[in-house]
């Protein structure tokens, strides 16, 4: 088997005694995944009793995908099954017969499991994730603290090894960014794989991705981590991640609430500082009289008036409305008047997503966490504020909640806690406040 000479290098570095993180990849074709296979592969016959992870978003993708790259690797190096490893498909484990073995997990993030106890208290020698978008920075973060197994024994360091097409999610901010900017750490590697780095790609194949839409195109022939998003997405991607970083636009006090609804365990807090979140607060499985006390303990501890509080009113979010005595926020209600004159939009919900993601491409909205989780939470959601049928004339209204739901797996709290704060932008009494609606967005 001939490495191509990305390959070699990304071997040079997973087997050096500095780099802990590698992402490998870009276009489609790349050898992203043959890469991986070949690198557990050397290292269970080279460290005897060591144990390794393969992992991917999806158990039935990393199997009948991932896996069948990892045996034909194998084939090709004359390493053959029965006699130097064997399969076991119900532990869905490599083992090797010199005590060496391949775990192979799904590290999808499942609203049952959020914290990946499933994976135990596994302890693994180096991870392979391959299709690295597709899983979640805490997911990445989990599987890479697990990497501890007689690492002393053999000499080695912690490793990790990413593979993946381009994508604007953590692999974008963590590996892409800085390493454009060339200011991604020393422990850190990314190297850039394109199809036209591999020779045993058919020219058949290209002519397929040349066929693909636009931004495919850009994403798997090219390796263009810089494409453009949706065309219907309110918020382009940088600035979204910019919120964690804009300068903060203080004022008044703000508090701004979504409440869990039947079948939702989680209330999630806001409180502002101007357009800046100065502190989240997120519950999970409280009553309503647990929700309002917390909303009265902020509202006293940072002196917020009560008529600068809202809460989601469908719902159970009624109760707390009525419990604190705040503004209602109802999504479906009819939008304000600006300045007296009527804007064009399905519904106030609508109305205060254009206006937030208006501020937010303007840099004028900033959000104060160290959370992780938060952070991811809210870039995923937000990515999701997109234009209900564009291409059609009428009122501008943003794709319903469910829509939302059934893209990324749950509900979107977080934004919609950052989306209610508009009201106040919006609110016609708030004299002074610059107005600029995209009312004529997309005409």
């Amino acid at each position: 088997m001939q490495l191509t000479r990305k390959q070699s290098e990304a071997l040079n570095y997973l087997e050096d005694n500095s780099t802990n993180e590698l992402l490998f990849g870009g276009a489609a074709a790349g050898g992203k995944s043959v890469l991986g296979c070949y690198w557990l592969l050397k290292s269970c016959l080279k460290f005897p009793g060591s144990r390794w992870l393969m992992g991917r978003s999806e158990l039935k993708t990393l199997r009948e995908s991932t896996l069948n790259t990892f045996f034909e690797v194998a084939k090709m190096q004359n390493i053959k099954s029965g006699s130097h490893y064997s399969f076991n498909q119900q532990l869905m484990s490599i083992r090797f017969v010199n005590g060496s073995e391949i775990l192979l997990k799904d590290l999808f993030q499942y609203p049952s499991d959020p914290n990946f106890d499933s994976l135990g208290s596994i302890e693994l020698t180096g991870v392979f994730v391959d299709e690295c978008s597709q899983i979640t920075e805490k997911a990445f973060n989990i599987v890479k603290s697990r990497i501890r197994y007689k690492l002393a024994d053999f000499g080695l360091i912690p490793k990790i090894l990413l593979t993946s097409n381009p994508s604007k999610n953590f692999l974008y901010t963590r590996f892409y960014k800085p390493f454009k900017e060339k200011t991604l750490p020393g422990n850190m590697k990314f190297i850039p794989a394109l199809l036209t780095d591999n020779p045993n790609v058919t020219p058949h194949y290209r002519e397929n991705l040349l066929q693909l839409d636009l931004i495919s195109k850009e994403r798997l022939l090219f390796g263009n981590w810089e494409y453009d998003g949706d065309k219907t997405a309110l918020m382009t991607f940088d600035r979204i991640t910019d919120i964690f970083s804009n300068s903060h636009n203080l004022g008044e006090m703000f508090i701004s609430v979504d409440v869990a609804r039947f079948g939702s365990d989680r209330t999630v807090i806001f409180v502002w500082n101007g357009l800046t979140v100065i502190e989240i607060i997120t519950l999970e499985k409280k009553s309503v009289l647990d929700v309002s006390n917390e909303i009265n303990r902020l509202k006293n501890n940072y002196n917020v008036p009560m008529s600068n509080i809202i809460a989601d009113e469908d719902g159970v979010g009624g109760g707390i409305v009525d419990f604190v005595g705040c503004k209602g926020f109802v999504n479906n209600s009819m939008p304000v008047e600006v300045k007296g004159q009527k804007q064009n939009f399905s519904n106030l919900k609508s109305q205060c997503y254009f206006e937030l993601a208006d501020r937010i491409n303007k840099g004028e909205i900033s959000v104060k966490t160290e959370d992780i989780e938060v952070r991811n939470l809210l870039i995923q959601e937000l990515e999701q504020v997109k234009r209900k049928d564009i291409d059609k004339d009428g009122k501008l209204a943003v794709i319903p909640k469910e829509k939302v739901k059934e893209l990324i797996g749950r509900s979107p709290d977080y934004s919609d806690t950052l989306m209610m704060r508009m009201y106040f932008e919006l609110n016609p009494q708030n004299e002074g406040v610059s107005i600029d609606l995209l009312s004529t967005m997309f005409h």
